[in-house]
């Protein structure tokens, strides 16, 4: 006769299903150590990148010579904040990328490693909202990468801030972890909804018709790749596939998810050497980077300490850790005269312990919230709505959906100058209405594609203005005879990846009389 399970036992076995249940979560949102130090020099380096690609354009983007001065900034956006906004000249503004770039390198190396964090998130909120025309889903991504990694212990290995490496947590298990890797599948899971709404991407075809867009994508690779419908197709289908399987990033552990983490990363390195998308794919990878789990790392190390790496690397961190603690012993005997000065030190850890728990998980509520509403699910209540607006993590992941383009293009700007020549003021040449021959001549970066894109689609008749006043000013400064007035026309052509001879239609956006005023509506 079979034994009745005592009340006692019961709750043996509950509790044992719970603790398994709880280990089996904490498994699956822990981080190796190693992979956070690895995300913090990935993020350090693409914040460098960024602000040396940004630089470029420094004055067209970021002063009020260029397309969007201050009092356009402050007319069109009714709450601006941003240093950025506080002067309009260029020094001022490359003041501020010299500083940005300076906690970025501290994030990189390890120093100072959480207000170095704390203050890059702040200065690249800043740079943000000085010009919002010009961003992209990389921006937000890598925004929103900063944003979490201000919760995260970044500093236990590879960093100058390391106290005791050989004693550093192996994994990290908490909010700010499981709000990071949620982060990245719920970007891939919002994107795959929204491209179940439309057709080409199930029917194998997006693929063929993103790199249809010659001037505004498709560069390198993408311009051989064309010639293969076939391998576009199965790229479409393997890309949807990937997609589809991304809640696996989460359930899988060990090797399995290491191979779906890098076919992600693989994919999205493709689009670095086929598409100008700028260093939105290198931000992907960065941000996969904590999916890799132990094992990776441990080979990774063995990998390293055959070639004889170990020691050098070891060396490097180890010369710039002992200048950090002497200045850090420098620092404790400064203040040890300060009776209370340990009751003040462990008020400010508990104080950080509790901001770096209860912050992330408000905030991972609210990001959940932010994409559901995007996909139209659900609404963000108001007093969520002004935190993820003040902190700009709000987002909405539409990334070639529901479907590609369908239009591709460029621009003109014919322009009457005061001895009744014509001259094209965008290409600052004379006027040839035939196709540019080169996606260079249309899009100098991936920011003015991101801009003139912005300027040609839907109700931007303010910054047509303000870009046909830059033209005006740009010309008028260089040449000696001045433009009177210009028109700004964008020339669209119906993108068929099967069709090489659609026609263009010329669409006029703007008249502006370069003597007028500075906004014409």
């Amino acid at each position: 006769m079979p034994r009745q399970l005592s009340i006692t036992d019961v709750r043996r076995r509950l509790s044992s299903g719970a603790d398994r249940v709880a280990a089996g979560i904490e498994r699956r949102f822990a981080i190796d150590a190693r992979a956070l130090a690895a995300f913090r020099i990935a993020i350090g380096l693409l914040l460098l990148a960024d602000l040396a690609l940004r630089a470029r354009n420094l004055e067209a983007f970021y002063t009020d010579a260029g397309v969007l001065p201050r009092r356009a900034l402050f007319s069109d956006y009714s709450q601006v904040y941003s240093l950025h906004a506080l002067s309009g000249e260029a020094w001022a503004i490359a003041l501020l990328f010299v500083l940005a770039g300076g906690f970025a390198l501290a994030l990189t190396v390890g120093y100072r490693t959480r207000l170095a964090t704390v203050c890059s998130w702040l200065l690249l909120v800043s740079l943000h909202a000085r010009n919002p025309m010009v961003l992209n889903g990389g921006d937000t991504l890598l925004r929103l990468l900063v944003f979490w990694a201000m919760f995260l212990p970044l500093s236990e290995r590879w960093a100058v801030d390391a106290r005791r490496p050989e004693a550093a947590r192996a994994t990290v298990a908490n909010v700010a972890t499981m709000a990071l890797l949620l982060q990245v599948v719920v970007m891939y899971v919002s994107n795959a909804i929204h491209k179940s709404r439309g057709e080409l991407w199930f029917d194998g075809e997006a693929v063929a018709y993103v790199f249809s867009l010659d001037y505004m994508f498709t560069y390198l690779l993408g311009d051989v790749l064309t010639a293969y419908p076939g391998l576009l197709r199965l790229t479409t289908y393997l890309w949807v596939a990937l997609l589809v399987c991304t809640p696996l990033l989460l359930l899988l552990t060990g090797w399995p998810r290491a191979a779906l983490a890098a076919a992600f990363a693989g994919m999205h390195l493709g689009m670095l050497v086929t598409m100008r998308i700028g260093l939105f794919p290198l931000v992907v990878v960065a941000a996969l980077v904590p999916f890799f789990p132990p094992v990776v790392w441990d080979k990774l190390a063995a990998a390293i300490a055959r070639v004889g790496l170990v020691g050098p690397l070891r060396n490097a961190v180890e010369r710039l850790r002992r200048l950090r603690l002497e200045r850090s012993m420098a620092d404790v005997v400064g203040t040890a005269v300060v009776p209370s000065h340990r009751f003040l030190t462990a008020g400010v850890a508990r104080g950080r312990s509790l901001l770096s728990t209860a912050v992330p998980a408000v905030f991972l509520v609210l990001v959940l919230l932010s994409n559901a509403q995007a996909l139209g699910y659900t609404q963000v209540p108001d007093a969520g709505e002004t935190a993820l607006e003040a902190t700009e993590t709000d987002q909405s992941w539409r990334m070639f959906a529901p479907e590609p383009l369908r239009t591709d293009g460029w621009f003109h700007a014919p322009a009457d100058l005061e001895n009744g020549s014509r001259v094209d003021a965008m290409h600052r040449s004379a006027i040839n209405w035939n196709p540019p021959p080169s996606h260079a001549d249309v899009y100098p970066t991936t920011r003015w594609r991101k801009y003139l894109a912005n300027v040609e689609s839907g109700d931007n008749e303010n910054h047509q203005s303000y870009v046909s006043n830059y033209l005006c000013e740009r010309w008028n400064d260089d040449q000696q005879t001045d433009i009177e007035r210009l028109e700004l026309y964008y020339m669209a052509q119906r993108s068929d990846p099967y069709n090489e001879t659609e026609p263009v239609t010329s669409i006029k956006l703007r008249e502006y009389d370069c003597d007028g005023a500075f906004v014409q509506d």
